[in-house]
């Protein structure tokens, strides 16, 4: 393809699909994901992760699910989530399963790990009756050993052959709503194998150089690989692998979309909960009058709206600012700090202001000017809440249940 003056290759036409209510693919905008590092059973410490990987710039979030006990965490962690979570699967097609019934919206399959057919296909069946959408993840530090002795090694001829096995797989069932990544820790492989294997599907490609390793060399290769095939106008989604807090992995991410002119840059990062059993206000129509109160403003911070006390200060105290609500009132949180409670027809303004402020002072002085009693008063909704409508308000268990019926099943 040719290019003109200093623009990109014309981006590779892909067919669609859609992660929760991301599009990846077909023309959508470059995605970034991450994955999570703490264990997936601890659903408050993941759902922490994951909100500081969304306010970093994370459109999807991997978490693993490697147990009975992570499944029941996905579980817990997917209602409450702000962006669309995928489960990672190893080596058990049982995991995978009990991912779906969780209400995962995506999965990723590594070939080399998850072999046989059968298992292959249950899955995908499951996943095409749900409309989840699953990740062929070749890795060629696990190819399957067949392909390994077949070409002599974990070449990109091989990287690609594996993926076109598995969606030979996926086609007998009648399931082709799937992406592929074709990963090598040497960028030359990494580079090859990605340019073949566009040449070769039509899916839309996740593009990583898989254990890159920590920065600054971590960062170096992710980039001379991710970047080269974007310029090349391969890719259609991203992710860093660094041995690092992932949420530099979301923050490098974003950051070279931006510099090669593939994602709008941004001043203003505003996050908002999905909203759940237990929201007491219209999150979305919160959210988008805090948008357009706060942009254009020049505010260069991270604002979190979120629809409950009960949780919502904790999962997103890594944003510089948030507004929670409940009974009736906006709890104002400093990096997860209740620093003021306002009436709930005062919440966007109440936010606007401590934002504009936040910006000035800094974060070490407002929270020194936190009103007293602001604390008190925001735990004592949180318990009214709790009370109100009990410690599930999302009906979890009730998926927990299945997952265990599941596993109590086989």
């Amino acid at each position: 393809m040719a290019r003109t003056g200093w623009d990109l290759a014309e981006r590779r036409p892909t067919r669609q699909i859609h992660v929760g209510d991301v599009a990846v693919g077909g023309g959508a905008p470059v995605t970034v994901q991450s994955m999570t590092t703490s264990k997936t059973a601890d659903a408050e410490a993941t759902l922490a992760q994951i909100y500081a990987l969304a306010a970093a710039g994370c459109d999807l979030v991997r978490c693993t699910c490697n147990e009975e006990a992570a499944a029941e965490g996905l579980a817990r962690i997917v209602p409450r989530s702000p962006v669309p979570i995928i489960a990672d699967i190893h080596f058990h097609h049982e995991m995978a399963l009990a991912a779906l019934e969780a209400g995962v919206k995506g999965l990723r399959l590594n070939p080399g790990n998850l072999r046989k057919e059968v298992e292959i296909k249950q899955v995908a069946a499951e996943a095409r009756d749900r409309g989840v959408p699953i990740r062929i993840g070749v890795n060629a530090g696990s190819l399957h050993p067949d392909l390994f002795k077949r070409f002599g090694g974990a070449t990109a001829e091989a990287l690609v052959e594996s993926a076109r096995m598995e969606l030979e797989y996926f086609a007998e069932v009648g399931f082709d709503d799937g992406k592929i990544s074709v990963k090598a820790s040497s960028v030359p492989r990494m580079i090859d194998a990605y340019r073949l294997a566009s040449e070769t599907f039509d899916h839309p490609l996740h593009l990583g150089v898989t254990e890159a390793g920590p920065p600054p060399a971590g960062l170096l290769k992710g980039t001379a690989g991710i970047a080269t095939l974007l310029s090349e106008g391969i890719g259609d989604t991203i992710r860093y692998s660094l041995t690092a807090d992932p949420v530099e992995e979301a923050k490098a991410g974003r950051q070279l979309l931006e510099a090669l002119g593939l994602r709008e840059r941004r001043d203003l990062d505003l996050i908002a909960c999905p909203s759940c059993g237990r929201a007491e206000i219209d999150v979305i129509a919160v959210a988008q009058a805090a948008q357009k109160a706060l942009e254009g403003r020049n505010l260069p911070i991270q604002v979190a709206v979120m629809g409950c006390v009960v949780n919502g200060p904790g999962e997103a105290r890594s944003a510089d600012l948030g507004i929670a609500a409940g009974r009736h009132r906006g709890h104002l949180f400093i990096k997860g700090k209740i620093v003021r409670v306002v009436p709930e027809d005062e919440m966007v303004d109440a936010l606007v202001n401590e934002a504009e402020q936040l910006v000035v002072q800094g974060a070490e002085a407002r929270l020194a000017a936190a009103d007293a009693g602001a604390e008190a008063a925001a735990e004592a909704d949180r318990l009214a809440l709790l009370d109100d409508k009990g410690a599930d308000a999302n009906a979890s268990e009730t998926r927990v249940e299945l997952i265990r019926k599941k596993f109590g099943a086989d």
